[in-house]
């Protein structure tokens, strides 16, 4: 049996060919822009015309290291940046409480206050996402039952107890960041090599289903809002398989959609209240997931 041998280059590598490109000497001629490789050209790359390219490698990056790293199935978790962790939130309480007491008739104080009571009881979902994220990371990349990873946006809240639970099972997870100019910087817990940055909101929601498993929804807001309706249409319009959609907290959902409102009036199908169901703990959740998973 012949021994394969590696198959020699008959072109030099990018890496190669950006090497030699820098043993030039300096001329009028090699110090023009003009004279960059393209693909060493930052200015050319941001080019306005160039977008298909950089719509092309935000899409190529992240799936060609997850394949590196073997990423094959992913929960994936979304919910508020605002929720904190419940020692914060009652600092934050303290805080608000102080500075009504100091200004009794001011609305607005008045008003922080109960929205700052409202972050203590909501604080509870960062310890659930927190507790789902370890147990999705321990039952599956410390055994041999399933290998699924959690992927979140990357940020703060909500995503950040997901990461956190899967750092502290001692297992990877990966975190999907996207560029905004007021925020934000990816959250500690996320294994550095799989934290990726976005600036295209559209091929980042597509990274978030190309391996999904099934959606877990914390409450949240606009951005929650976008990636669960996105998701609910994509399933309902038959663009993805079907995967399950777990909304956290009964309460705050029908407080703040009327689903039913929507069968009623006509403008989605009683069926499509199927799509997704209400639980309450990271153990309810994680047993709908394993349930549907061995249908």
């Amino acid at each position: 049996m012949m021994n394969k041998k590696k198959k020699k280059r008959v072109y030099p590598s990018a890496h190669e060919g950006a090497r030699s490109a820098e043993m030039f000497l300096p001329t009028p001629q090699t110090e023009s822009p003009t004279y960059r490789l393209a693909y060493m050209d930052n200015e050319f790359i941001l080019r306005d015309e160039l977008r298909p390219i950089r719509l092309q490698l935000e899409l190529l990056k992240p799936e060609m290291i997850q394949q590196e790293h073997g990423i094959e199935g992913t929960i994936v978790i979304f919910g508020s940046t605002r929720i904190p962790d419940p020692e914060t939130a009652r600092n934050q309480l303290v805080l608000a409480e102080t500075a009504a007491d100091e200004d009794p008739a001011n609305k607005t104080l008045a008003r922080e206050v109960d929205i700052a009571r409202r972050m203590v009881e909501k604080a509870r979902y960062y310890e659930e996402a927190r507790k789902l994220g370890n147990i999705i990371t321990d039952t599956c990349q410390n055994s041999s039952s399933c290998s699924l990873v959690v992927v979140t946006g990357g940020g703060p809240g909500i995503m950040e107890a997901a990461n956190r639970g899967a750092h502290d099972a001692g297992g990877k997870s990966i975190g999907l960041n996207i560029v905004l100019p007021f925020e934000q910087a990816p959250n500690a817990y996320i294994t550095p090599e799989l934290s990726f940055q976005f600036h295209y909101f559209a091929i980042r929601k597509m990274h978030f289903l190309m391996r999904a498993r099934a959606l877990i929804v914390f409450p949240g807001g606009y951005g929650t809002m976008d990636e669960l309706f996105e998701t609910l249409t994509l399933i309902q319009t038959r663009k993805v398989k079907p995967v399950p959609v777990l909304l956290f907290g009964q309460g705050f959902w029908e407080r703040i959609i009327n689903f039913e409102a929507l069968v009623d009036e006509g403008t989605i199908s009683p069926e499509d209240l199927d799509l997704f169901q209400f639980v309450e703990t990271a153990e309810e959740a994680w047993q709908v997931i394993r349930e549907r998973s061995e249908e």
